[in-house]
């Protein structure tokens, strides 16, 4: 699915943007990564091309067009705007590039399973980019560009569009255009909110005739992250993975390996108790006895409250799950499901349980009332004992022992895989978290080397590398002459995880119908004891 995002700058250094397209960049600063020289570390891997700028560069296009009309002489000018597909799960995330090079950019981005399911290359995604921006930014002088990965990891393949402000020849006037200004040469592109939804259809269109997945992006979709929510996630999330790499290079246990923001849990709690409430009344009290969280309605919309503030918090800034229609309708269905679950609940039978022994306890000092309840009570169970072995077709002693033994055979054998894949997963966690750590971490290794005074570096990064030669040393003492892929290994994982659940369930059924079978089977050899000793005594005073 492919989102869009707009974004504008007011920054005169045009040959910046470029810059940020094709060197690298840290995600934090947004200051450019050097080498051991000092000079900008290109990227990997992307793919470039402009359009509308003849043989000039994009920066000089820019320059020539600015002098020509008269246009973006003030610093308050907008000068460039930049169009970028980014990571689906980030629809509010902004580049670094937007604190360097300062463009206004619009931001686009491909499903991370389209490279899998669709055939997505990075060839076809720059051939959809450069149609794209023919289509709704003629004129413009422009650069397109694409990059495999997201900053965050995602495995998206996105483009990035950056266009100059000024139209450098006058177009063909397209529907979505509704001004002079919009075709006319020397004038300075708008991005109006109707233009912004002209974009989102048009990025939907392009994803549906290229069979690529999508999403409705004139639809709030799930939770909301805003830029600065993101950010003080991955920066927190940063801090913890260095704490837990010094926790666990003094051999203490993790506590924590999730960072999560104060708005993420506040929704986790909000989920929570909607969950499991079917009323709105129900659903505001339980959320103020429980988490202290306050909620309101003002103008048909909710706002919630988390102890510790005075300013409400508009569900619009939450999630859109959290609105008061989609809450509402979620609490209609809490209550349908209640009422489908509860019938089924009436009928289900009572659990089988033990034969009371009614002469030990009598013996034991127990009155002729507790005999009468005792014998009433048992009654009952034998009739449930009774009506368990008739449903299963177990009318004999042989039969109900056959079948003891065949559970007992399939508990033991779904708890021995149930216990040799926990064992696996174990591993895989093992194996991963090494892994993660090597990768983070081998960049310091590999510089201590370079180093003409090592010993200061090592002190320095001392918690660092001792995770790092902790994690080489598993791969040597476990045979690994080549690391795995960390995402086929979480593929792995996930799978193995699912085979687990099944095995587990198989376990489950079989150890309450055998600790049921089991409770019959006493109660059975109960009866029958009863009824020999019933018949023992008339014997007895015959003779």
């Amino acid at each position: 699915m492919a989102t869009i995002k707009h974004l504008t700058s007011k920054n005169s250094n045009y040959a910046a943007a470029e810059s940020y397209l094709t060197f690298q960049h840290n995600e934090y600063t947004g200051l450019p990564i050097l080498d051991e020289k000092g000079r900008p570390k290109l990227r990997d891997s992307y793919l470039l091309d402009t359009l509308e700028c003849g043989e000039s560069s994009f920066a000089m296009a820019c320059l020539i067009a600015n002098r020509k009309y008269g246009k973006n002489g003030g610093r308050e000018d907008v000068k460039t705007h930049h169009i970028w597909r980014h990571p689906p799960k980030r629809m509010l995330i902004y580049s670094c590039a937007a604190r360097t090079a300062g463009h206004t950019k619009y931001i686009i981005s491909f499903d991370p399973k389209d490279a899998v399911e669709n055939d997505l290359t990075m060839e076809r995604a720059q051939a959809l980019g450069l149609q794209f921006c023919k289509d709704n930014f003629p004129g413009h002088p422009a650069i397109v560009c694409t990059h495999p990965d997201g900053h965050n990891s995602a495995g998206n393949i996105h483009v990035h569009i950056v266009i100059g402000s000024l139209r450098v020849r006058t177009v063909e006037r397209q529907p979505f255009m509704d001004k002079p200004c919009d075709w006319e040469a020397g004038k300075k592109h708008r991005c109006t909110s109707a233009m912004l939804r002209h974009l989102r259809v048009a990025v939907m269109e392009m994803c549906e005739q290229a069979d690529l997945n999508q999403i409705n992006l004139l639809e709030a979709q799930g939770d909301h992250v805003s830029e600065r929510e993101y950010w003080a996630q991955r920066r927190g999330q940063r801090r913890l993975d260095h704490a837990n790499a010094k926790l666990a290079a003094e051999g203490q246990q993790l506590t924590q390996t999730v960072y999560q923001t104060e708005l993420d849990k506040l929704r986790k709690q909000i989920y929570a108790v909607l969950n499991k409430t079917t009323t709105f009344e129900e659903f505001s009290a339980l959320l103020m006895q429980e988490h202290g969280i306050a909620v309101k309605e003002s103008r048909g919309r909710l706002s919630y409250c988390p102890p510790g503030r005075t300013k409400f918090i508009t569900a619009k800034k939450l999630s859109k799950k959290l609105e008061k229609e989609q809450v509402l309708t979620a609490l209609s269905q809490n209550i349908q499901l209640a009422t489908a679950i509860q019938p089924a609940s009436e009928k289900k039978p009572d659990k089988i349980r033990k034969l009371v022994d009614i002469q030990a306890n009598v013996a034991a000092g127990k009155g002729i009332g507790y005999e009468r309840w005792a014998k009433k009570f048992n009654l009952k169970r034998w009739s449930q004992t009774l009506i368990l072995l008739q449903e299963k077709g177990l009318t004999s002693e042989d039969a109900l022992n056959q079948r003891i033994a065949e559970l007992q055979m399939q508990y033991d054998d779904a708890l021995a895989v149930v216990k040799d894949m926990d064992a696996r997963m174990d591993s895989f966690k093992e194996l991963r978290g090494h892994l993660v750590v090597y990768r983070q971490y081998k960049p310091l290794a590999q510089k201590l080397t370079t180093l003409r005074n090592p010993a200061a570096f090592r002190e320095q990064h001392r918690a660092e590398l001792a995770v790092y030669e902790a994690a080489c040393a598993y791969f040597k003492a476990n045979g690994f002459r080549t690391l795995p892929d960390l995402k086929k290994l979480d593929a792995e994982y996930a799978a193995l995880s699912s085979e687990k659940n099944g095995f587990y369930t198989r376990y489950k059924k079989a150890q309450i119908e055998l600790r049921e079978l089991r409770t019959a089977q006493q109660n059975v050899e109960a009866f029958f004891r009863k009824e020999e000793r019933s018949h023992a005594v008339p014997q007895q005073e015959v003779k």
